[in-house]
């Protein structure tokens, strides 16, 4: 019987849905699962719903609802974490300031001045609960759904002695685009992707040993297809290859797409691809506040059922408890080597062997030249955010932000630091304190 304990359940439809995943295993069935969150009303709604499923579908599981985290952790073998720390209020600061200094961010949680004063608030929240693991559970896997995904991994990597893994899924959901853009089953291709969280990079494309990129690069010339991916295509059209985050979201990650409203504009689509516009998902998230602070449940309890989605955490469950092969990209510590050409300190996104025996990254050799050079500028910014966030440095939290591609393509140095002094000043009560 496994121990999963998940921080952060109050998220009741991401946590019901990776609840609904692990039971959905037979060999899984009798797992003891702990729910834990700080707001009792929210975590009661997903209780319900976990409840509701092992009695519908006769499970042996036990649910056990808390807002003790130490009591959450107590003995647990795998702990999957999706907390969120400050809400709204500094959300907004961290689209909106940068916003007014020119730098337009579309989401704005895991690069920018927005992911780095996410990470800010984020990472002291969680070296608390990693010190509770050290001394609760030791021997758990620690799953990380957390973004900013890259900077938070790379903090317990660097301050902890907690076994942690990243999980996102954009491959899979990169590789269902891909599938529908060539009209072939999804399961059919055969993909090997490697670099950093959310620009990851499809450095092979098969079908039944068929290169497939000569195909995907005829698709993006149909209008139609095009407009579904403007940025992603156009990073193809130019660098040779299809990254792992969709339009909106990765055209933060690269100097060419966010400077002009003509840029944009010209980059918006359809689908993920309308989403260019800056801010659009705090505006999203923000109009499902009231969903999240009043949660209801949707269908009848007597009508929940368990299902198997996309995301990873179940089969990485299921595969070391029954030492069943499997192979999945998760964000791990670059300690092994496994992307020669980036630091071996760096937090990478890389195909990793799971079974009995655990977690184990592979070796993926070089990235050619041009896509190392996104990631490593990257990395440099994480490098420099997180020690800002362990040191208390302020000054490397300065050169954090100039470094950051799309704001140094936005904004002079002396209007990085003006930028950055504010958003410390708004955000104030949401971080660490700065020397």
């Amino acid at each position: 019987m496994a121990t999963i304990t998940f921080i952060g359940a109050g998220s009741m439809v991401f946590a019901r849905k990776l609840v609904g995943d692990v039971l959905s295993f037979p060999a899984l069935a009798d797992s003891e699962i702990r729910l834990m969150d700080i707001d009792e009303r929210r975590l009661s709604q997903t209780a319900r719903v976990a409840e509701a499923m092992v009695e519908n579908e006769g499970l042996d599981a036990t649910v056990l609802a808390t807002t003790d985290r130490r009591e959450a952790l107590d003995g647990a073998d795998y702990v999957l974490n999706m907390i969120n720390v400050g809400g709204e209020e500094p959300f907004e600061n961290e689209i909106r300031i940068p916003e007014r200094y020119g730098v337009e961010q579309a989401i704005g949680d895991t690069a920018g001045p927005g992911g780095i004063f996410r990470a800010l608030r984020t990472i002291p929240t969680m070296l608390d609960i990693a010190r509770d693991v050290e001394e609760c559970c030791p021997d758990a896997l620690f799953m990380n759904y957390t973004n900013p995904m890259s900077m938070l991994c790379r903090a317990m990597f660097e301050a902890t002695d907690v076994e942690t893994v990243g999980l996102c899924h954009s491959v899979p959901h990169t590789a269902e685009a891909i599938a529908d853009y060539l009209d072939v089953p999804q399961d059919e291709l055969d993909y090997w992707v490697a670099g950093i969280n959310h620009l990851a990079w499809f450095l092979e494309l098969e079908r039944d040993g068929e290169d497939l990129y000569p195909a995907l690069r005829e698709a993006m010339t149909t209008e139609s297809v095009y407009r579904r991916d403007t940025v992603r295509f156009e990073m193809l059209k130019h660098f040779g290859a299809f990254v792992t985050e969709s339009s909106h979201h990765v055209s933060e990650y690269l100097p060419y797409f966010r400077t002009e409203a003509e840029t944009i504009a010209a980059m918006h689509g359809e689908g993920y691809a309308e989403r260019m516009p800056t801010g659009t998902y705090l505006e999203g998230w923000t109009a499902r506040s009231a969903s999240r602070d009043e949660p209801t449940i949707e269908e009848s309890l007597d009508e929940v059922g368990v299902e198997r989605s996309e995301e990873y955490a179940s089969r990485l469950i299921h595969s070391i408890e029954t030492d069943t092969p499997r192979r999945f990209n998760l964000n791990v510590s670059n300690e092994t080597g496994a992307i020669a050409n980036l630091p071996n300190d760096a937090c990478v996104e890389v195909p990793c062997a799971v079974d009995g025996a655990g977690v184990r990254p592979c070796s993926v050799g070089e990235l050619p030249t041009e896509l190392a050079a996104f990631d490593r500028q990257h990395v440099a910014v994480y490098e420099l955010a997180v020690d800002a966030a362990l040191e208390n440095d302020r000054e490397k939290l300065h050169r954090a932000v100039k470094l950051d591609p799309l704001t140094s393509a936005a904004c002079t140095l002396d209007e990085i630091h003006e930028m950055t002094e504010e958003l410390l000043d708004a955000n104030d009560a949401y971080l660490p304190r700065f020397d």
